[in-house]
């Protein structure tokens, strides 16, 4: 996988978050089959037709770059991802190369979210103008991947907090579209030992 070209559309995976309500364990190193879930997210984002995959890491953490060891990606390194995510997204999109076209931002901590769920919304991007896409839940509910066309990055770097985008997808409501997922699994996100045992316990892992 080569880097992007002017025009190309890139995957952005956060994965710098401190996960403090996971009770001392790293949420992702957490066991998803026989790989620990940010090296299977990895290779999920891997899969679609991004022209490259950005890894938003925070300072220090060699056990989740030793997860994704010959995976063919760049890791980014956050170094205030410990004040929110609004910083990991601006030490993203400051990585990615000129001409750029667009951004698919993905966490790192949604299991259900398929390479067919990001192409469908990479897909939609490339033929659908210049919105920001946002997935939803069957049912409507807003969540994640969104995908922000090269017009925002100037944005991005007055980003503050754990609020991430949604500022930005506030003001620009009148450019967002909204792409419907099935089921939960743009909804889905484990923060918790208990929203991990529930999940697996529904899908018998």
């Amino acid at each position: 996988m080569s880097g992007p070209a002017d025009g190309d559309i890139a995957i952005l995976l956060l994965a710098a978050g401190a996960a403090r309500r996971m009770g001392g364990r790293d949420k992702m190193l957490e066991p998803l089959g026989d790989r620990p879930l940010l090296r299977e997210r990895a290779e999920i984002c891997l899969k679609t037709a991004a022209a490259r995959v950005y890894v938003v890491l925070p300072p220090h953490a060699p056990e989740r770059r030793r997860a994704l060891e010959g995976l063919d990606l760049d890791c980014v390194v956050a170094p205030r991802a410990a004040e929110g995510m609004a910083f990991s997204l601006r030490a993203g999109i400051a990585a990615l190369p000129a001409g750029t076209r667009g951004v698919l931002v993905v966490l790192a901590d949604m299991p259900e979210i398929t390479s067919d769920d990001m192409d469908q919304m990479i897909r939609a991007a490339e033929t659908g103008g210049d919105d920001i896409l946002r997935a939803t839940g069957a049912d409507g509910r807003p969540g994640h991947p969104v995908y922000f066309p090269a017009w925002c990055f100037d944005a991005f770097g007055t980003l503050d907090g754990d609020r991430g985008a949604r500022d930005l997808l506030a003001a620009h409501a009148d450019r967002l579209r909204e792409i419907p997922l099935p089921g939960r699994r743009a909804t889905t996100d484990l923060d918790t030992p208990e929203d991990w045992a529930r999940w697996r316990r529904r899908h018998r892992l």
